[in-house]
């Protein structure tokens, strides 16, 4: 085992167009799936940007996601690390906390209740594109369309009053936004926080058929944790689905023959089209960030206790040894297997509810507007490259 390497690389957010990885990972990944990294902080650490070692790294029990010991691989601080204190936040919890608050919500999240979520979001959607279609264009589809269907579910499924979900997205920008002071994200998390204890308290008092309620009723879990649980939720089950609407409708229009591809049978296609979008755009741009919490040989490589590694999911998922032609859109592969979802025990709980979200989403937008097309210049789209979820801001569309 050695670190034998050029010395450690920084890794860059930057992207050579809206679509592709940030630079230098291709490069990188060819040389060697792992390698030195230099952290924001000064530490050294690891960036993995190999498929198989991606998975033997986010599998492995050894790699912990407890935020007090992580690094920050960019910027100057890791303002995650306000979440570190967060009860029920479990996405930074470890087994066997993270096991013990994650088995309470399996039920709520599996596949077979999000097909039966699924009239519901058709609903929403059809709703949503009827608002569309009656202001007329231009508008901004992530402020009409790709914001607005996974938050309204996301509400919906925890219980969370209609009109409360402004403010989620508000908060949750802050929270994301890599720019953003830790004071801004204290503010964020507490205003979040305070509103879902709120809620927790209504719950007790007047229980109904959702998520928050089913978790008071198994009195397995403190007030401070169901809120953490749902504040958690909240974030993470909007805004990865919101991105993936918005950006992959912006990459279909910028690909017509994967559009028409689409458009040719989009109910049947959307679900190979969802996986390989998945694939293809892999929006945790930063990448998945862990913690040795003892020695681990990972391609001819010791990781020791304590070190960081970021496990890029941009290059992963572009690795030629597991998908042919990886830097092609191609809505028809088989792109089953992608991490985009993350892997191992702390796999994304919604997938499933965003797989169907998006199933959904996709094809009754461009049924509806068989027309669509940008309403400014491809480099006018402003990108999210400074958010820990990429995506774009706004995207003006016409028909």
């Amino acid at each position: 085992m050695t670190h034998a390497m050029s010395g450690p690389v920084t890794l860059s957010l930057d992207r050579p167009n809206p679509f592709d990885p940030p630079r230098d990972l291709a490069r990188w990944r060819e040389e060697g799936p792992i390698r030195p990294m230099l952290y924001a902080d000064g530490h050294v650490g690891w960036l993995v940007t190999g498929y198989e070692a991606a998975r033997a790294v986010l599998a492995d029990p050894r790699f912990g996601t407890d935020l007090d010991r992580l690094h920050p691989p960019v910027g100057g601080r890791l303002t995650q690390r306000l979440f570190a204190g967060i009860p029920g936040f479990f996405l930074h919890q470890d087994p066997p906390e993270h096991t013990r608050i994650r088995r309470l919500l399996t039920g709520q999240f599996t596949l077979r209740r999000a097909k039966e979520l699924e009239p519901r979001i058709r609903q929403i959607a059809g709703e949503l594109l009827d608002g569309m279609e009656k202001a007329g264009p231009p508008v901004d589809l992530v402020e009409v369309f790709a914001l607005p269907l996974p938050s309204l579910v996301i509400c919906e499924l925890l219980g969370v009053p209609t009109g409360a979900q402004e403010s989620f997205q508000r908060q949750s920008e802050v929270m994301l936004d890599l720019d953003s002071t830790s004071d801004q994200v204290r503010e964020a998390v507490s205003g979040l926080m305070a509103f879902m204890l709120e809620l927790v308290d209504g719950k007790r008092a007047r229980p109904g058929e959702d998520v928050i309620s089913n978790l008071v009723a198994t009195k397995q879990l403190t007030k401070e944790e169901i809120a953490g649980v749902a504040m958690l939720l909240v974030v993470a089950g909007h805004e990865t689905t919101a991105n993936m609407l918005a950006l992959g409708t912006f990459t279909l229009l910028r690909n017509p023959a994967q559009l028409a591809a689409l458009r040719e049978d989009p109910v049947r296609r959307a679900p190979a089209a969802v996986e390989e979008l998945m694939r293809y755009l892999s929006i945790i741009h930063i990448g998945l960030l862990r913690t040795a919490m003892a020695d681990v040989p990972i391609e001819g490589h010791m990781i020791r206790a304590g070190e960081s590694v970021t496990v890029s999911l941009s290059a992963a998922d572009r690795d030629p040894a597991r998908f042919p032609d990886p830097d092609a859109l191609d809505v028809t592969r088989p792109a089953t297997g992608h991490l985009a979802f993350g892997h191992g025990v702390h796999q994304c709980i919604g997938q499933q509810l965003a797989r169907v979200e998006m199933r959904v989403g996709y094809p009754a937008l461009l049924e509806r507007f068989p027309g669509l097309r940008l309403a400014v210049e491809p480099e006018q789209v402003a990108t999210r490259s400074d958010m820990a979820i990429y995506g774009v801001h706004r995207l003006p569309v016409a028909w």
